[in-house]
């Protein structure tokens, strides 16, 4: 498992962040992508082994997927594992308010740039030799069930659903693997309103339990140190006492 190289959006913060460093910490080399190079910087000197690279992207921009993959085609000779992580969303907006505006910011995040980034990964894995990869794509308990004012978040990531089937169907012949984990209130700078409470489907706001981001970041490091003979297709990881089971 000598010279493994993975591309990690969403790499400056959060659960970009925890999966890149327990990858680095296994001995891969990861790219780090995220629009923020400082961000990027940060998590490169966080590393305690392997080689990270800063690829600063905006990946809802093809031009800069493009380049994105260049590089690390240019710089490794080929990608193991992409962790499609970015995303993004808008506040919690009743859907008779959500603007056209605002469903668009998020569908460009949340769906067409994790189209850019499996798409690109997926052409690279397939014409390297010796062929094939994983991609793994971030999804949320969001794909499963909304959140109250969350029209455009919920319907990405129902989508995003959709894209790891096919990804995963469509991949089989060239040795390509493609998985879905579903994540849950870990503690990062987008679930940090968590502490103040949450609106629940009763109307009431609550306080939700978080979890570790590093938990997920070592589900994620599991899953792409897997042999393309086996596949985790989908997992759930979740703050343990969140709002979920039971609906409560």
């Amino acid at each position: 498992m000598a010279d493994r190289v993975a591309i990690i959006t969403g790499a400056g913060s959060g659960i970009g962040q925890a999966s890149a460093l327990n990858l680095l910490a296994d001995g891969w080399s990861v790219a780090l992508a995220g629009r923020r190079k400082e961000a990027l910087d940060e998590t490169a000197g966080m590393a305690k082994g392997g080689k990270p690279i800063v690829i600063p992207t905006d990946v809802t921009d093809p031009a800069q997927v493009d380049a994105l993959f260049a590089k690390v085609k240019s710089t490794f000779g080929r990608l193991d594992t992409l962790f499609n992580n970015a995303g993004g969303n808008v506040p919690t907006t009743n859907f008779g308010d959500f603007t056209f505006e605002m469903w668009r910011h998020v569908c460009a995040i949340n769906l067409d740039a994790m189209f850019l980034c499996a798409n690109a990964a997926f052409r690279m894995m397939r014409d390297q030799q010796p062929r094939g990869g994983r991609i793994i794509n971030n999804g949320s308990i969001s794909a499963h069930n909304p959140r109250p004012g969350s029209v455009a978040y919920t319907s990405t990531k129902h989508a995003i659903t959709g894209l790891t089937k096919s990804i995963a169907l469509d991949g089989r012949q060239y040795d390509i693997c493609c998985s879905q984990v579903d994540i849950g209130n870990a503690a990062t700078p987008m679930t940090a309103r968590s502490t103040n409470g949450q609106m629940q489907p009763y109307g009431q706001m609550a306080v939700e339990p978080r979890m570790d981001a590093d938990h997920v970041g070592k589900q994620v490091a599991f899953m792409a140190s897997l042999p393309l003979e086996s596949n985790v297709q989908f997992v759930t990881i979740m703050a343990t006492k969140m709002p979920w089971v039971g609906r409560g």
